[in-house]
């Protein structure tokens, strides 16, 4: 408004300029620098070294072409909220923010497009900062970094190259240079033995393994990018499992730590259970059966129940397979339903292969339909002795144990399914159930199983596999569902390898010096796609293309030689995998990080300390990938000795979602929620009914609320505290845009109490609080501290409500500066830039950011008196007002009295005294 006499009043217009001049101060005053004991970065505010640290950070982000919706910024500002709190409370503050910027998506819209995909993602960089920089983030900008930067990923490469050059040492677990393994094989074997050898063993390698090929798209994907139909997410092509050559992280040699050390972290236990679900720790047996003089190993939890297993089942994709199967016709009188209608074995698992190329991992192992192929051949039970038939199925995955499994169906779900349809034996070794209707898969005590009848479940496995062991036919063995991590993408836009391979095919890793390599312009982004349905393509990655960078001259000690670069890249997950470490260090040219400037943001802070960064906040859906990823980095670099502290992420913290209302027409089809209009409880779009529903906000569903929009119409400050007063951090709570009005009439109340709104002008006071006063204050102050330490900002937003409430009832016109200084600072994490002009116009020279936090006085939260309802056969008829330590039967002479009139005329038959709670007279 125009008017004058709205001039100061706190509205969006006063709120932008209130907060555009707080952020240029904030920027020109370095008030976020966080200072590191050495190197480039130890000024300025070199002074907060003195004080504890803490280090805040958020998850990576995307920078996604859509830009932000408001459910976006929910754990930007949470984190902002703690780190804002924690300055108050004197500690030294890292908190930044930097972008995961390789990434499919902006590759996909350079093909589309031809735009390179740096140009794009560095555009959506910068609407993200412009979207986040409006909400007054107090971000060390200084260390902001992006993964596409050559100064980042050339420290990603190096950290590559660290982990290849590293093999991990059973004896001692933990990884060790393979420079020390060669010196222990030098002079026992030929030069080109040791490079094998080494090779073998390290934690970097190259290796045949099952992949998600996708020939419509020309690239592998991983897991999370196939559906359980077994297709990709993005254009919905078919996808095949096929046997490449490809670079993997031995993260399985890590899977006891990665579980075992789960115990040293304040995380969820939700979280944690979900990374010990996905390692899949597990004790058993490893079991050797023969097959025509072939050697089958299979492992188990249960070998005790080997006398069972009346079949065995192995991966369609298992290697010894076609060396099993023949042409020759299956034998006369097999099993029709074993052959899958083919002539030959060989015939059979051809054409049942080619059946479930197409289904994932999830797909195969969830199916209810059991399918499969009889190989033609039996195993040798190594207990009992019986030849059993083996056959493939899809149920039995390569990519967990060995491929292969010994087929308990009396006590496994799975094999009874399979034997069910197969017409195969069900042989009951446990004692319990009714086979003949199910699986019994309880424990029970062993029964038609030789020796081990009559042991319970604990006994019957230690002799097995004692048995097994004194026999040469399997031994004890831990086992995991972890497979290794697959470390290689068709594609372009991401890191480079710094490997280069020799006309020989042998690996070659770069030097340092030569790092980083580069990512080359290329004219096509685009993979050379296939037939959709063709499985037996071959991937093209786009840097192929690039044949004067693939093919190089180089120096790798023995003199000039032509080299082929690697036309693979990393996937997204290598730049998250460690970035924490360079928020520390980011302008140092020497190394990944400072040992020092790291020993002091993340180093252990006792002998039982893991380590890592203080508050780690993002959303649950990062809970295994990404953090077991990063977990892993981060153990072999403190092996290493590059870093001291074990873990990367001390504490955790998911924060929930904001969601929304969405709404579909009678075709189905998302209409502009903003634009729905509701009468009588119905909802209508441009006149037509439609259908509301509940969901997470995004552009699909049309539900998207800009945060831009919302600083526009109230300003920063309002969108701060309604994100954070809406719920716990860690739930989902519904987006209503009609409720920010009160958020934003809470900050007026709290401007009112300073500053008159018709002038500008101070209607502060001098005065003392009141006894009243004193004790609302101390008890926010108490509450508040608490909430915040604990990340519970909705009730920090509460009890400000309710201690500005009881100021402006109590002082209308102004309330004193004793209350309002504490109230100020309070609010200040929340809503930084009110609470800067407020401490500004309470005469506070350089910000509010480092102005200590209010303590409370215990005393204060006592009280002296009680108020307490009194009343008459369980109905309230009087309220007493009397000292909290009043004996029993003055109590009771005050709610006598107090009662009088409805006691009166009647006999009082018993009197209760509820302390602190309550009086009830029974009267009759």
């Amino acid at each position: 408004m125009t008017n004058d006499s709205f001039t100061y009043r706190y509205g969006a217009d006063l709120a932008r300029k209130i907060e555009q001049k707080w952020q240029g101060f904030w920027a020109d005053n370095n008030v976020f620098a966080a200072p590191n004991p050495v190197g480039d970065l130890k000024e300025p505010n070199s002074d907060q070294l003195s004080k504890p640290k803490r280090f805040v950070q958020d998850m990576f982000p995307y920078p996604s072409g859509a830009g932000l919706h408001v459910g976006h910024p929910l754990g930007y500002i949470s984190t902002d909220v703690f780190a804002r709190y924690s300055r108050h409370n004197g500690f030294n503050v890292l908190h930044t923010l930097g972008y995961d910027a390789f990434g499919l998506p902006a590759e996909q819209y350079a093909i589309q497009t031809g735009t390179h995909p740096r140009e794009t993602t560095e555009k959506n960089i910068q609407n993200m900062e412009r979207q986040l920089g409006q909400l007054g983030l107090g971000h060390d900008k200084r260390r902001a970094i992006r993964t596409i930067d050559t100064d980042y990923y050339r420290w990603t490469q190096w950290i590559f190259l660290t982990i290849y050059n590293s093999y991990f040492d059973e004896d001692e677990q933990k990884a060790k240079p393979v420079a020390e393994l060669r010196k222990q094989l030098e002079g026992q074997y030929t030069e080109r033995e040791i490079e094998d050898i080494i090779d073998s063993k390290r934690l970097v390698y190259r290796t045949k393994s099952l992949v998600n090929w996708c020939p419509g798209l020309g690239t592998v994907l991983a897991n999370e990018e196939v559906t359980a139909e077994g297709r990709s997410e993005r254009g919905n092509f078919p996808v095949f499992r096929k046997e490449l050559s490809q670079w993997m992280m031995r993260i399985t040699a890590y899977g006891d730590r990665l579980i075992d050390d789960l115990d040293l972290l304040d995380w969820p236990e939700k979280v944690k259970s979900m990374q010990r679900n996905w390692i899949g720790r597990s004790t058993g047996a490893e079991v050797d059966f023969t097959i025509g003089g072939e050697k089958v190993s299979v492992y188990t939890t249960r070998p005790d129940t080997l006398f069972g297993a009346t079949y065995m089942v192995l991966s369609p994709e298992h290697p010894l397979v076609d060396r099993l199967t023949s042409g020759e016709p299956y034998e006369s009188g097999t099993d029709s339903r074993w052959t899958f209608g083919a002539n030959s074995p060989k015939e059979a698992v051809e054409q049942y292969r080619i059946k479930i190329a197409a289904k994932s991992d999830l797909e195969r192992q969830e199916n209810k339909e059991k399918t499969g192929v009889y190989l033609g051949v039996t195993a040798t039970n190594p207990l009992s002795g019986v030849e059993i038939p083996v056959f493939i199925s899809d149920y039995v995955l390569m990519g967990y144990g060995t491929g292969a499994i010994m087929a308990v169906p009396a006590h496994d779900t799975r094999d009874y399914e399979f034997a069910t349809v197969f017409g195969l034996p069900i042989v009951q070794v446990l004692e319990g159930g009714n086979i003949a209707e199910e699986a019994f898969t309880g424990d029970g005590t062993h029964i038609n199983s030789g020796f081990l009848d009559g042991l319970n479940k604990d006994d019957g496995i230690k002799a097995a596999i004692a048995k097994l062991e004194e026999d040469g036919t399997g031994h004890a063995q831990k086992q995991y569902k972890l497979r290794d991590w697959l470390f290689a993408r068709q594609r372009y836009w991401g890191e480079p390898f710094p490997i280069v391979y020799d006309d020989e095919g042998r690996a070659h890793a770069l030097p340092e010096e030569m790092l980083p390599v580069e990512l080359p312009d290329v004219e096509d982004y685009k993979p050379v796609t296939a037939d959709p349905n063709d499985r037996n393509s071959e991937p093209h990655p786009p840097l192929a293309k690039a044949t004067d960078w693939v093919n190089v001259t180089l120096d790798l000690g023995d003199g000039p030689k032509h080299y082929r670069r690697d036309t693979n890249v990393m996937p997204q997950w290598a730049g998250s995998s460690w970035y924490q470490l360079r928020y520390i260090d980011p302008t140092n040219e020497e190394k990944f990080v400072d040992l020092e400037n790291e020993r002091y943001w993340t180093g252990p802070q006792s002998d039982k300390d893991c380590g890592g960064v203080d508050l780690y906040v993002g959303g649950v859906e990062h809970a295994v990938l990404h953090l077991l990823y990063s977990r892993f980095w981060h153990k072999v670099l403190f092996d290493l000795g590059y870093v001291t502290s074990c873990e990367p992420y001390r504490k955790l913290f998911n924060q929930g979602y904001i969601q929304a209302y969405a709404y579909t027409d009678s075709r189905g089809v998302y209409v502009p929620a903003a634009e729905v209009e509701e009468k009588d409880g119905k909802f209508f779009y441009q006149g037509e009914e439609v259908n509301q529903e509940y969901g997470k906000m995004g552009k699909s569903l049309k539900n998207a609320v800009s945060p831009d929009q919302v600083c526009e119409d109230y300003g920063a400050d309002t969108l701060r505290l309604y994100e954070m007063s809406m719920g716990p951090l860690d739930m989902s709570r519904p987006w209503a845009t009609k409720d920010v009005i009160g958020s934003h009439r809470f900050l007026q109340r709290v401007w009112r109490l300073a500053v008159d709104e018709g002038t500008g002008n101070p209607v502060f006071s001098e005065n003392s609080l009141t006894e009243d006063d004193e004790k609302q204050l101390h008890r926010t102050i108490a509450g508040v501290r608490d909430d915040y330490e604990h990340l519970r900002i909705n009730t920090v937003v509460a009890k400000l409500i309710e201690f500005t409430n009881h100021l402006t009832k109590a002082y209308p016109a102004g309330a004193p500066r004793a209350a309002l200084e504490p109230l100020a600072i309070m609010l200040s994490p929340i809503a930084p830039h009110i609470a800067e002009e407020l401490w500004s116009r309470l005469g506070h020279d350089g910000g509010i950011t480092y102005a200590a936090f209010p303590e409370f006085d215990e005393s204060q939260l006592v009280d002296d008196s009680v108020e307490l309802p009194v009343q008459v056969n369980g109905k309230v008829r009087a309220h007493i007002t009397v000292a909290v330590d009043a004996a029993k039967d003055v109590v009771l002479e005050a709610a006598r009295a107090a009662a009088a009139s409805n006691i009166e005329g009647k006999t009082v038959v018993k009197e209760i005294v509820v302390p602190g709670r309550l009086v009830n007279l029974v009267v009759k």
